[in-house]
């Protein structure tokens, strides 16, 4: 995969079969912030990459702010949906978080505080077509 890369996948196998790709490029450290509207699919894709670390548990962190994971991979998954300030990231020790080298860090909705993102980090950014088709727009932004 080289970035920019665009991908529309047309059922929720073809977004696994991406989120598979996907989960091969990436190592600890790296940020991924996921972009796209309610429905389009950013939880599922994060569930995708963790099953091929051996994830199995993933669910949305809107309520926690933040859920962690490990197996193969220790993750950290965020969503700023509910968030309605930076001083509640962090309160949590966001800055904790997202400096750990170990750790691949999901973050969902991250455009609604892009200003306490990492320059370094990937952007995914998922656009509905219709029902199950979604366009997926990767970045690498430095």
């Amino acid at each position: 995969m080289v970035f920019p890369f665009t991908r529309t996948v047309s059922s929720p196998d073809e977004t696994k079969k991406l989120a598979s790709e996907f989960s091969e490029i990436i190592n600890p450290g790296i940020v991924v912030v996921l972009n796209g509207e309610l429905g389009s699919g950013k939880t599922f894709f994060v569930k995708e990459i963790c099953k091929n670390w051996g994830i199995t548990n993933v669910s949305s962190p809107s309520f926690a702010i933040v859920n962690n994971y490990s197996n193969s991979r220790s993750v950290y998954h965020f969503d700023f949906y509910r968030i309605k300030k930076k001083e509640e990231l962090f309160d949590i020790g966001f800055n904790d978080y997202i400096n750990n080298k170990d750790a691949v860090i999901f973050i969902e909705w991250g455009n609604l505080i892009n200003e306490i993102l990492p320059k370094e980090r990937i952007q995914v950014n998922i656009k509905i077509i219709d029902d199950l088709k979604r366009k997926f727009v990767f970045e690498k932004l430095s």
